[in-house]
Parts: structure tokens; sequence; C-alpha cells
């Protein structure tokens, strides 16, 4: 079971380091959409598409390399008593506190979840079983056969309009990869409350 955790801790590290540094790179996009933004309100007609595609950019940017952060230990924590404790009391309370956070991700990935099936145009209450449903008829009958299963998407109040099922999924997929985080936390203060004891 031990190694089976450890396994599972190296492969999360991996693959949320891989998408963490990757997702560094979004801070120059936002940086040149920005640009633009100024360069078009100045010298050209002013873009009607840049304001939210920098917040979306920036969602994705915050959202994908969460994880990432989690994993170096640079997330905000309170050190006023943290900081004096030990290894093992550090893993004690890590160990609790991180099924908290598990919990408050759970409900917030089940939100995203659901919105973004909203923003597809499924008007239900099982999201899951929609997306289920979905992934059943892309597989079978290909794109024609999903397309049918869309109702209206979802496009923005704004006068740009996008759709916004495509910065949903990557609000899902960033908690996502959040919570398989947080579980490799958990592994983590496991195996150093078991190594301190042995």
């Amino acid at each position: 079971m031990r190694e089976l955790m450890r396994a599972y801790i190296r492969a999360i590290d991996r693959m949320n380091r891989v998408i963490g540094r990757i997702a560094m790179y979004l801070l120059f996009v936002l940086m040149g959409v920005l640009l633009w933004s100024s360069i078009s309100k100045t010298v050209f007609t002013p873009s009607l598409w840049t304001l939210e595609t920098a917040q979306f950019v920036m969602v994705a940017y915050y959202v994908l390399g969460g994880p990432y952060s989690m994993q170096l230990g640079s997330a905000v924590r309170m050190d006023l008593f943290y900081g004096d404790w030990s290894t093992r009391r550090k893993a004690q309370v890590d160990a609790i506190t991180v099924l908290f956070l598990m919990f408050y991700l759970g409900v917030l990935f089940y939100g995203a979840v659901s919105s973004t099936a909203y923003a597809l145009g499924y008007f239900g209450t099982e999201p899951f079983a929609f997306f289920g449903e979905l992934f059943v008829a892309l597989v079978t009958g290909g794109l024609d056969a999903a397309q049918d299963k869309l109702g209206f998407l979802e496009v923005s109040s704004t006068a740009w309009r996008p759709q916004l099922w495509p910065i949903k999924t990557i609000l899902c997929l960033g908690v996502f990869l959040m919570l398989l985080q947080c579980l490799a936390e958990l592994f983590r203060d496991l195996e150093t409350l078991r190594e301190d004891t042995a």
C-alpha cells in the first residue's frame, strides 16, 4: 500500500509540475492581451475581446497553476504557531486541514461541473449523467451524435459574446487537479507520520 501511495504522489506531482510550469507562461499571454488592449485603445478602434480574454487567461493561469503552487508549499499560511511546530505536528495538522480543503474543493467541483453542463445547454439536475451520456454519444456516434445532446450554448452577456463552456471546462480541470494534489498531500503527510513513528 505504501508503494502505491508513493507512486500516486510521484505521478500527480509530475503531472501538476508539468501543467503548472506551462501555466506560468500564460502570464505572458495575459501581458500580450493587455498590451494589445492598451495599443488598440490608443491608436486603433478599441477591441471588444481584450478585457474578457484577459479575464479568461487569468482564470486559466490561476486554476491550472494552483496545484503546482500547493506542491511547492507556496500557499499562504498563518505561521504564527505553525512555523515553530515539529515536522510530526505539522503533518498531523496538515492531514486534518487538507480534508476540509478536499471537502470544499469537492463542492466547488460539483458546482463547476454543473455550470459547465449548463453552458452546454443542459438544464437538468444530474450534470455527471449528462456528461456520461455525452461521452457515450461521442464514442459511439461521433461528433454529430454528441452535438445532438447539446442544447443552447451559453454565451457571455458582453458585446463580444464568447461561448463560456471552454473557460468553464478549464475551471473544472483546475479544480480536479487541485483535488488530486490534495490527495497526494494527504498521502505525503501520512507517510511523514509513518516514518516519524518508525
